[in-house]
């Protein structure tokens, strides 16, 4: 093999790489999203046969997305094998984004809140830390 061989078949390599990358992330948001649509599913039936105070509510929406968002950074972090925080990171912003859009869409709210911005901001953070956890796995 000569050296424009290796080239090009290394630059093949990287190409299938970036794509079998973004697969991954996707594969994470969606894992994240039926995660959390479980949760809450499983968190609304307990609200309707249990007498449960409001104030409660919003830490387990919170405890569900973050779990979400963890379990999704680490699926997908394990098959990159690299670049955990930037993919975890990726991995929970749009979580965050598509829940937000989506959640807007239903309500017919488009507006941001200190709440909003909380959510945005712990949603990248476990990303990264799923991602983190997620390289550092060992199979």
């Amino acid at each position: 093999m000569n050296i424009k061989e290796i080239r090009k078949n290394n630059t093949k390599d990287n190409e299938n790489n970036k794509k079998n990358n973004y697969i991954y992330v996707f594969k994470g948001i969606i894992i994240s999203i039926l995660i959390t649509l479980i949760g809450l599913l499983v968190f609304s039936i307990i609200l309707t046969n249990f007498d449960i105070q409001e104030n409660i509510i919003s830490p387990v929406v919170l405890i569900v997305t973050a779990c979400s968002i963890i379990i999704g950074s680490i699926i997908s972090s394990v098959k990159i094998k690299n670049k955990g925080i930037l993919n975890g990171g990726i991995v929970g912003g749009i979580y965050i984004l598509t829940i937000y859009i989506l959640s807007s869409i239903f309500l017919g709210d488009f507006s941001l809140n200190f709440y909003s911005f909380i959510m945005i901001g712990i949603a990248i953070l476990t990303g990264m830390l799923g991602g983190i956890i997620g390289v550092n796995l060992k199979k």
